[in-house]
């Protein structure tokens, strides 16, 4: 049963693993935006829901 021997396709899952890993993942890190976020200044604090069936 060919599908038992991991010759054939382990190399290739490897090698992919190994192309996203160490090529790509950089590539996308550096992508990121590096603006903080900021806090908004409006603090108003919304009403309570008053529930009549309460």
């Amino acid at each position: 049963m060919p599908q038992l021997n991991p010759d054939p396709w382990f190399f290739i899952l490897f090698m992919s693993w190994f192309v996203y890993l160490i090529i790509l993942m950089p590539k996308t890190n550096n992508l990121k935006t590096s603006n903080e976020p900021t806090m908004q200044q409006n603090q108003n604090k919304p009403e309570p829901l008053i529930w009549p069936w309460t």
